[in-house]
Formats: structure tokens, sequence, C-alpha cells
């Protein structure tokens, strides 16, 4: 079998590199017949047309349907002789399509060939040799018979993409490619994955890790097997401009501390919401006079009745074929080992372009619509205030909710169950447990929790303690704080634990005043997001980063926009006519630590967590109720 892994723009040709899994050779396959194109407005003007013939084009015509209006088009095929002027196309052209594809992803997609996937050479034609065993479609069928029936193009496009990613992975030294890399079995079988899935040749999937290049090249492909002119970047804005689109939904956290707590989330929130409510550059805010009175909860948006998106069909395939196929093989103890590893593998790869489905609408060229944009976050708000609802309603108490989340305060089986059915029941998404805390922290900060599972296992989010630039010590003495509560299960061993975790937040001060912490423990690590020469000019009380990027430059030390620096908190003294409190941790000394500063710090990092637990250091004023409120 000869594998599509490559391919490369030669003078006036197309060549294809494919690799013989037998003689373990690169095969050459070349095409002289492909001339690169774009597409223009019929009717040409004299301009245009003087352009056309400098540039030595062939101009035909051609028929395509409009993505949003679903009519056929006829349009001007501009085929260029020399593919190298192909960037050159003049800007006065009143309008033209498809002429910032490449001249290689242009042939693959109009030859309909797949990159990443078996071909058998007949003649000077490439035949697809994708096979599934009978076992294994038996199985495929089975499962996604529900899709079939309801969602038969879907259906279609998900098998394609299943019967692709189903093929055996050859074994390949990709110096044979020019890549000089060495890459292990697990990345080979990824980059084959996702060169399948997106279309995309082997080696931009094993380098380019821009997730939007792989879900425009997804789009366009089907776009063009389809016979669908692809809309210009303005055109898909729909004559909108970009603008700040409202985010998920967050519920303030009900501070304090609790016992079993339940979190159950939306598996795969925004795809599935793309895919159930039929969200798609075409269907939203459509033509159809029919359909606006479906309207998107929340805006002034409404949803197509009349036609399936196309967005929606290839985000819901990817979503189910990563759900009910990969997700599912992890937990099969029926295959291997390895098996299962490179599941979980592709299940991670189909998560990442999943993620990145709502924020390509958002912000990249080609792909973003600030109304589809708005309407995926806006039935995301809609669906997790009607959960927290029904949960309420229900004496389930939920504690928390974010975005595509729900935290729960003990309650019980059966109720979840009730909650997960109830769910499906009116929206169609699929509620699942996401982990189970036998204590859980919230503070009043939102987006910040800690908690032990039931494991044994903490799990810390968003809290001060934890951020990236906080010095080793201040993170040390939380997590020593942290694995005192892994054993809790109940109020009596929560006061006990208190008592040690004030134990351990005393000596650490201690240890703080006695000089016996190293200054690398005590060093903050912050990246300059500016030129320090700037910042320093243009600020009369300069933040501490820069205090810091200034010394180490008048030691001759190189700082620059994007530099990492270390210092520690020293007491203050005059650097250059201002105040400075830190010292590059470099050229600090022991005896010159701000030791006030690191306790108060020490402390207030500590508090965010500490309050809510009702947990009061010594020298300080116990919580009271009124810190609650």
């Amino acid at each position: 079998m000869l594998y599509l892994l490559d391919g490369f723009a030669d003078g006036k040709a197309i060549t294809l590199l494919l690799y013989d899994a037998e003689s373990e050779n690169i095969i050459k396959f070349r095409d002289e017949n492909y001339k690169p194109y774009f597409l223009a407005n019929p009717v040409l003007s004299s301009r245009e047309e003087a352009a056309i013939k400098h540039f030595n084009c062939e101009i035909s015509t051609v028929k395509k349907r409009d993505l949003f209006t679903g009519k056929e088009r006829e349009l001007a095929k501009i085929e260029m002789e020399d593919p190298s002027l192909l960037s050159e196309v003049p800007k006065y052209f009143r309008e033209k399509w498809e002429y910032n594809i490449s001249y290689l992803l242009s042939y693959i997609y109009d030859r309909g060939l797949v990159f990443g996937v078996p071909y058998k050479l007949s003649g000077s034609l490439l035949r697809s040799q994708c096979r599934i065993s009978e076992d294994l479609q038996s199985i495929f069928l089975e499962r996604f018979a529900e899709v079939k029936r309801k969602d038969p193009n879907k259906f279609i496009i998900l098998k394609e993409f299943f019967s692709t990613c189903s093929q055996p992975i050859p074994h390949i030294s990709l110096r044979k490619l020019g890549v000089d890399v060495s890459f292990g079995y697990e990345k080979i079988y990824i980059s084959f994955l996702l060169s399948r899935v997106a279309n995309l040749p082997l080696t931009a999937a094993l380098e380019n890790r821009r997730v939007s290049t792989w879900i425009k090249s997804i789009f366009h492909f089907y776009l063009r097997r389809e016979n669908i002119l692809i809309p210009t970047a303005s055109e898909l804005m729909r004559g909108e401009k970009p603008r700040r689109i409202p985010g998920g939904l967050t519920f303030p956290p009900k501070t304090g501390t609790y016992f079993n707590t339940v979190v159950v989330d939306f598996e795969s929130l925004y795809p599935s919401i793309i895919d159930v409510y039929n969200l798609s550059y075409e269907t939203v805010n459509c033509d159809h006079s029919e359909c606006e009175e479906n309207r998107v909860p929340g805006t002034s948006n409404h949803v197509c009745l009349l036609r399936r998106g196309i967005y929606s069909m290839l985000i819901g395939a990817i979503k189910d074929l990563r759900i009910h196929w990969f997700k599912s093989l992890v937990r099969d103890n029926s295959i291997t080992l390895e098996e299962r590893r490179l599941a979980e593998a592709a299940s991670k790869l189909l998560k990442l372009i999943l993620v990145s489905c709502y924020g390509v609408t958002v912000r990249i060229p080609g792909l973003s619509q600030p109304a589809l944009a708005e309407t995926i976050t806006a039935y995301g708000r809609y669906i997790l205030k009607e959960t927290w609802k029904l949960a309420e309603s229900s004496n389930l108490h939920p504690l928390y909710g974010d975005t595509d989340s729900l935290f729960l305060d003990n309650p019980r089986d059966e109720e979840v169950r009730w909650l997960i059915r109830k769910v499906k029941e009116k929206f169609n998404l699929d509620l699942a447990i996401d982990k189970i805390f036998s204590v859980c922290v919230l503070p009043k900060a939102m987006k910040a929790y800690f908690g032990v599972r039931k494991d044994g296992i903490p799990e810390v989010k968003g809290v001060m303690a934890l951020k990236s630039s906080s010095p080793p010590f201040i993170q040390k003495i939380f997590m020593r704080c942290v694995k005192e509560l892994v054993d809790v299960k109940n109020w009596a061993e929560f006061e006990e634990a208190k008592k040690k975790i004030r134990r351990i937040v005393d000596e650490a001060i201690e240890d703080l005043k006695s000089g016996r912490i190293s200054l690398e423990d005590l060093a903050y690590q912050v990246k300059l997001h500016e030129f320090p020469d700037v910042k320093s000019a243009a600020d009369e009380l300069m933040s501490q980063p820069y205090q810091c990027a200034v010394q180490l430059s008048d030691k001759g030390v190189k700082v620059t926009h994007g530099s990492l620096v270390s210092f520690v908190k020293v007491k203050p003294f005059m650097y250059g006519g201002k105040r400075y409190t830190v010292k590059p941790l470099i050229l600090a000394k022991a005896h010159e630590i701000n030791t006030e500063d690191y306790i108060r710090n020490l402390r207030s990092a500590l508090n965010q967590i500490f309050k809510p637990m009702n947990i009061s250091l010594n020298g300080e004023q116990r919580v009271t109720l009124a810190d609650f409120i």
C-alpha cells in the first residue's frame, strides 16, 4: 500500500510523496495537468481582463453553490499558468475567492484525496485502499445506529472520519521526508490521525500546532468536495464587525468547606451545543422567514430549521468519534494496554480540536463570525442556568457553577442520576459525574477552589498560593496544608486537621524569621511584558519585576521583552534616585530579606483558602460570620 504523506509544487506541476509500506521507499507521483486557480465574478472589468491577459491566465465558467443561500452561482475560474503568481493577484479585482488556498491543498481537495491514508496507483489515478473489517464495521454501525437514523448527513461524515482513522499506521523513518527530529511511535500515530482528520501533510501535522489551521482545512475540504463556494473572510462575517462576545456563565460560589461534593459537567459542552442546536455559519440568522421564531435565548439571533449546518455536522462528527469511540476504547479492558494508550492519545487530539471550535469563531479570520460565536455562548449560559434551577428545585444544593460544570453539596446517587437524566431529556446533552471531593473548599473568588478526591489526590484551581509567580516557599507551605486534609472525612477530623495546619504555618513563619529559608525558595519569577527601558522611563513608581530588570541590565545581563526574571523582596533602598523593594536573586544577600513582607504575603496567599475553612492565623483577627457576608 502507498500512504499519501506529503507533496510540493514543482514549477508547473504537483508532486505527491507516497510511502510504499512494502519496499519502505518514497514514491513520487507527478501531475502536470492541474493548475492553481481562483474564482471571480463572471463579468470582468476591462482592468481585470487586462490583468488576466498579463498573467497569461485561462478563463472558464464554473458553477458552485452559495453556502448561505444554497443557490447555484456562476463564476469565472481563472487558472494561473505560473503557480508562484497566485499570491500576486491584483487587489483591484472586485471580488475573488479561494486564492489563498495553497496550490498543494487545492489539488488535494479537488482530487478528493486525504493525507495519511493508503492508496493504490492505478495508471495515472490514485485509488483509496481504506478497508474496514466486517467485525469493526458491525461494532461501528451498532454504536452509531441512532446517529444514522436521526442525522444521516452527519453519519456520512462520521463514517468517513472513522474509516480514515481506523487504517493501519505504517512504521516509517521520518528522515525519508526530510524530518531530522526523531519522534516516538505515539507522536507519529497522533500525527497520522491529525493528517487524516484535518487533511494536512504529515510534516505539517508533526510541526503545525495551530488548531485554527486544522479546523480551517477540515472546513475547506468539505466545502470543496461538496462544490460549495468557500466564502471570503468578510463574507463569513455577514456584514458584522469584530466585537466582544459575552462568555460563559459563572454562579458565585457559596463560600465554605463541604464534604462529599459531587462535580458534574457537560461533556464537550460547546461542541455539543454546536451539534445539537444546528449552529453553523449559514444557519445562524438564516434568510428563511419561517425560522425567525426559533430564537436563541438572550439574543436577537435565530437558527435555521430547514437546513443542517455544515460546521455543526463536522464538529458533531468529531465529537461523536472522540466520546463514543476513542474515549470508550480507553476504558476497554479487552484490548491491549498499548491500544488503550494510543486511544487515549487520539482522544486528547480530537479534544484539542473540539476545545478550539468555539474560539476560532471569535477571532480567526476565515473562521470568525460574531453571530455564531455569540449564539454558542448564549446557549451555554442558558443551559447552565436552567440546570442550576433544576438542581435547586430538587434540593440538590448547587454550590458553584462555571461555564459547563456544577458543584453539588452531598447529593445522593439517585439524585445525581435524576439530574443527568433530566438534562438529557430537556437539552439532549450529556451531563456526567466529573469528580467527587471528600473535602472541598470554595473561597469567595470565582474560578478558584481546592478539594481532595476520594482517592486522596488533591486538586487545586486558581488559588493565589499556587500562581506561577509565587515563590516555592509559599507553594510548598500551601501544599503541606492541603495534604493534612487528605484523610479528612467529617467535621471532627477536619477540626484536628485545622490545628495541624496552623502549626505548619506558625513553623514556616518562625523559619522565615530565623533565616532558615533559602533565597531560591523565596524567589518570585515573573515574565516581562514590556521592554524594561521603556517601562523604567515611564513609571515613577516602578513595579517589582522591572526594578529587577533595571538592576540586571546595569550589571550587563541582557533583559528584554519576554524575559523571565527572578527576584527576592528586600528591605527598601534607594537606587538611581528611586525607592526599590526587590533585588535580583543573583545579587541578593540573606540579611537583606524583608521578612515581614514575606510573612504578610504568606498570610495573604493562604487566607484566600483559610477564611472559608474558618482558620485564623496567629496575630490575626479570628474569622467571623461577617467575613462571609
